[in-house]
């Protein structure tokens, strides 16, 4: 993984003690909140309903066990003894104090952490898929390229004041895990015909109250490209962009108001312009970069003890059939920890899980951890021989559910239990569906299937994306939740369906439920996901499971 140069670390250092300064004059009123805001966005401070939240960057999802273990320091340190791992592959502090802010970036900087552009309107972090460097059915690792992303968009003079913020996605396998179609660029690398490695982009996806799937601008840019390339677009959505109206001001209103084939055209020109400028500079900052992203050396060892264990123990036996994935080493294999016991609050862990954590990557991972974007954390490197030991330590940390890719494994976003602008409540919901069908028992009978929550139009728990979507929604001072249905956040990415009018709160959880059991009515059989279900069969029969009293008043 990157390790900080000399330059990054004196960089760093400097922004926290600008910041620093910054806060003393907030504080003693020197500055106004309005003069204060922008200042304190640039280093990723919001000011939620109930006390400043810090967003700390996590790029491309990948730390080690040291910078884990100082995760946990800041949360028992300066907050309330835990952290909330997000969808931009980002940790969350929900409770930190103003003065205390300044000291919290110095211990980042400690461990080569900041939270600079994790807010305003710039190039956010860059997120990659979480299976990265491990992933059988990778062409090449892409987070050198997403650290190149990283240090050219970082403090870029140009792009600290676009129209809208900015976000951009990166996956280095045909099979996406990293939602690149939702984002304002999206990377997924693809090969050429001579089988070399480059990305299809994809330009003008995004959430929020217009969801996009992104278009593909160019289906094959070689790698030696990437960067002028990506400047161009920038380049291009920062004089396009509209300034008028921030509903209005994303790169996927800029390309559908435009048009596909102007944004291509206009981009080209700029591109043919930077790619002069550029020198090749950037490929030889890549190659340094890829030289630190070597993989770990490999154990070959025997795997015995894995399949005795796993013979022997039912609950581990359902824990390896959930959160084990197929790794590109003989006899390893990719851990996903669920951070969503049924019950508890999706992306939440404490201090004490966090070290945990750390103690598994350092002493069985090659010291490699990785946040999803599904907020969850991954062990990318176990070899199967240490896997009754992980299982073992997870389990004490209440770690171990066997819960990846089902019902409970819920995207939320933190709702109008922490956020200004919410316009309902996720995180209940999220628990009551939860341990409903734990309830039941029904979860592994269901199969694989991606509930998304959002508490408000902003689309933070990718709702759009979800195969089943809960949009939260202000309804004269009431709560209702939106349905939406077929949605698919992967390389075949499609919005969600609405279902209908809205369910309260009190409603939700039975209405979740009639769908469910329609659903295990009517799939041709156990091998046909949710997802496939609904693609072959349409809206209609889920939707008069949800309204039940609306189809008998139909046949009436």
């Amino acid at each position: 993984m990157y390790t900080y140069s000399d330059f990054d670390k004196k960089f760093v250092r400097e922004r926290v003690t600008q910041f620093r300064a910054q806060v003393e004059r907030r504080v003693d009123g020197s500055l106004t909140e309005d003069e204060f805001k922008p200042l304190r966005l640039m280093n990723g401070l919001y000011l939620q309903l109930h006390a400043y939240m810090l967003r700390v960057a996590i790029p491309y999802g990948t730390l080690n066990g040291h910078q884990m273990r100082q995760l946990a320091y800041l949360a028992e340190r300066w907050d309330k003894g835990y952290g909330h791992f997000t969808t931009r592959q980002n940790i969350q502090y929900n409770w930190p104090k103003l003065k205390d802010v300044p000291d919290m970036l110095d211990a980042l900087a400690d461990v080569g952490m900041h939270a600079i552009q994790t807010s305003g309107n710039t190039i956010r972090n860059v997120t990659a898929d979480h299976f990265a460097g491990a992933a059988a059915d990778e062409i090449e690792d892409p987070r050198p390229v997403a650290e190149l992303l990283r240090q050219w968009s970082t403090d870029h003079p140009e792009f600290q004041f676009l129209p809208r913020k900015f976000k951009i996605a990166v996956s280095g396998s045909p099979n996406d895990r990293a939602v690149t179609k939702a984002h304002d660029i999206g990377l997924r690398m693809v090969q050429n015909d001579a089988g070399e490695p480059g990305f299809e982009v994809i330009v003008g996806g995004g959430l929020g109250r217009t969801p996009m799937i992104g278009k593909v601008i160019r289906a094959f840019l070689p790698k030696a490209d990437l960067l002028p390339y990506c400047e161009a677009i920038v380049s291009v959505y920062n004089l396009l962009g509209r300034r008028d109206n921030k509903y209005k001001a994303r790169i996927k209103i800029t390309v559908a108001e435009s048009g596909l084939e102007k944004i291509r055209d206009l981009v080209d020109a700029r591109f043919e312009e930077l790619r002069l400028e550029f020198n090749g500079f950037d490929q030889e900052l890549l190659a340094e970069i890829e030289a630190q992203f070597a993989p770990p050396v490999f154990r070959d060892g025997p795997v015995e003890a894995f399949d005795t264990y796993r013979a022997a123990n039912p609950a581990f036996r359902a824990w390896t059939d959930t959160n084990l994935s197929e790794h590109r080493a003989p006899g390893y294999a990719i851990v996903s920890v669920s951070i969503k016991k049924h019950g508890a609050t999706p992306g939440d862990a404490s201090a004490e899980q966090m070290r945990v954590l750390a103690d598994l990557a350092e002493r069985y991972g090659h010291d490699e951890l990785r946040i999803s974007h599904e907020q969850n954390v991954i062990l990318p490197h176990v070899h199967k021989s240490d896997l009754p030991a992980v299982y073992e330590g997870l389990r004490d940390a209440a770690l171990a559910t066997a819960n990846i890719g089902l019902l409970s494994d819920i995207i939320a976003c933190p709702g109008m239990d922490y956020c200004a602008l919410a316009t309902a409540r996720s995180i209940p919901i999220a628990q009551e569906i939860a341990e409903r069908f734990d309830d039941l028992k029904l979860e592994h009978e269901i199969g694989p299937l991606k509930i998304k929550i959002s508490g408000c139009i902003n689309a933070c728990g990718h709702h759009h994306v979800g195969h089943i979507g809960i949009l939260g929604l202000d309804r004269a001072g009431v709560e209702s939740y939106q349905i939406t249905l077929g949605g698919d956040g992967t390389e075949t990415a499609t919005i969600g369906e609405r279902a209908g009018p809205g369910f309260s709160a009190e409603e939700i959880v039975p209405a979740i439920e009639r769908m469910i059991d329609a659903y295990l009515d009517i799939r041709t059989d156990a091998d046909e996901a949710f997802l496939q279900t609904y693609r072959r069969v349409g809206l209609v029969p889920f939707k008069a499971a949800l309204y039940p009293e609306k189809e008998a008043q139909n046949a009436a």
